[in-house]
């Protein structure tokens, strides 16, 4: 899949969180983005100074490959007080056009993986990836009849990024996808069962992490990225099961 230098045009955005925005753009060129879901765009800007700089986020487009690449390109961009990228994004009114390339990575779900259970593990804008692949993860269900388990940390209800889309589809698929919240501050109102109050890494150790039927995947905090790895390879997993993607915030 050849890498792309392309013009993105926004077509609508909307908050997420108080400090998250969704944003949805189509290629201006017209082309649609051939993309593998996990994985990310760059978008380049330039400092005040001039200075050329750039900032990765994950695709977080739902699309079915199976029918061809799609036209959406979706992101979700945190606000940094201060940030470059965050001025750009905020400033950005619909029809508004930035320079983008990709994509990159391979924080994917593997073809030839013949594992029995996911275990996605994500916090904040980390959890991006997971929504690109659910139609994937449905795919798998049917066809391999695949676990997943996907804990996600944030600190308030208000921070949940997606919360609904995974609840729904969890409600959707019972007992292949769980969908746990781990909230470290506030707890909603009335608490789903599978919600947790803490860290995303106090409660993997509930979920019996087992190198004979798990593959993993770590996504955001670099701080909670490196605990579940320790964590994980403790329980026995080797490090091609353990997937890893760090998001470092930068202004």
């Amino acid at each position: 899949m050849a890498i792309q230098h392309f013009p993105l045009k926004l077509v609508s955005r909307r908050m997420l969180a108080p400090t998250v925005g969704h944003y949805s753009f189509v290629r201006e060129d017209g082309q649609p983005l051939d993309f593998v879901p996990g994985q990310f765009i760059q978008v380049h800007f330039q400092y005040a100074d001039g200075t050329a700089t750039k900032r990765s986020y994950s695709l977080a487009t739902i699309h079915d490959h199976a029918l061809g690449p799609g036209e959406a390109v979706e992101i979700a961009v945190s606000y940094v007080a201060g940030g470059a990228a965050t001025a750009l994004f905020q400033g950005l009114d619909t029809g508004g056009v930035v320079d983008a390339s990709g994509p990159f990575g391979r924080f994917c779900l593997m073809p030839a993986d013949s594992n029995q259970r996911y275990l996605l593990i994500a916090t904040g804008t980390g959890v991006t990836p997971y929504r690109a692949m659910l139609p994937q993860i449905e795919r798998l269900v049917g066809e391999r009849g695949i676990q997943v388990v996907l804990l996600f940390g944030a600190r308030t209800p208000a921070e949940l990024l997606y919360g609904d889309e995974f609840r729904a589809f969890a409600d959707r698929h019972p007992g292949h996808f769980r969908f746990v919240p781990c909230f470290s501050r506030e707890l909603p109102a009335q608490p789903h069962a599978d919600v947790r109050h803490g860290y995303v890494q106090q409660f993997l150790a509930e979920f019996a992490p087992n190198a004979a039927t798990d593959i993993a995947y770590l996504c955001g905090n670099p701080n909670m990225v490196d605990a579940c790895f320790e964590s994980l390879k403790d329980a026995g997993l080797a490090v091609p099961q353990i997937r890893r993607e760090k998001y470092v915030s930068s202004k």
